[in-house]
């Protein structure tokens, strides 16, 4: 890691623990007072001052299978975007959920969990047995023509639908990226998305790819519009 640079005095003192270049960007970790920060290409991703929407996006899976009676006896998850740790620490924590796969293509956020402060978070997540760590672009993973198929997909990528961070990563919540997720659920599974803000225009592109029982779960944040998750659901 790099030498830590203080970017601000005052109690909320801001520090540069990790600064790296990608193929995708750059990516830093800072600390904020007794939080960490994810960084991409300047743009604020997440922290860990408050987990509760990214917890939200693995407990609103399950519920949903569980409503519509899709849940096998061990189901599959696959999280997109390892992010601070929240939402696979989470999974993890619920025995119900069988084999665990967790998308992540930042070279920097695995080795902070691996190695560095934000293990705390995952809580040692990455070791359990039933989880794999697929260190790969999401969008290259899901396209594969041979590709797993899950109960669940729980995507955290960039901001969500309407602000993403990773030029590229638009194409996930378009036409053809529903149809790739889609086709990724087993018939009866669900769609959770993390985003920052509501969108109307999301749900909508939800129906229009064939998806049913179209909902999104709001959670307030102390300042702004709340954090949300998209849920929908594969028919059998």
């Amino acid at each position: 890691m790099t030498t830590a640079l203080p970017e601000r005095d005052g109690p909320e003192a801001v520090v540069t623990l990790d600064r790296r270049e990608g193929p995708y960007g750059e990516v830093v970790l800072r600390q904020r007072g007794g939080h960490f920060e994810i960084i991409a290409n300047g743009c604020f991703l997440m922290d860990t001052a408050d987990g509760r929407s990214e917890r939200l996006l693995i407990q609103a899976a399950l519920d949903e299978l569980d409503r519509t009676g899709s849940r096998t006896e061990r189901p599959t998850v696959l999280i997109g975007g390892l992010g601070v740790g929240f939402s696979l620490a989470y999974a993890v924590a619920e025995p119900r959920w069988g084999r665990i796969a967790i998308v992540e293509r930042e070279t920097a956020i695995i080795d902070w969990h691996r190695n560095g402060p934000l293990g705390a978070f995952s809580d040692g997540a990455l070791e359990d047995e039933r989880v794999a760590v697929l260190h790969t672009d999401l969008l290259e993973y899901l396209a594969a023509a041979d590709g797993e198929r899950y109960d669940a997909l729980c995507l955290d990528i960039d901001n969500g639908p309407d602000w993403t961070v990773t030029d590229s990563n638009n194409g996930l919540y378009g036409a053809d990226g529903l149809a790739v997720l889609w086709h990724r659920l087993r018939p009866g599974g669900v769609l959770a998305v993390w985003s920052a803000q509501p969108s109307t225009a999301f749900e909508e592109a939800l129906r229009a790819a064939g998806f049913a029982d179209v909902v999104t779960h709001e959670i307030p944040v102390s300042r702004g519009v709340p954090d949300v998750v998209h849920l929908a659901r594969r028919a059998s």
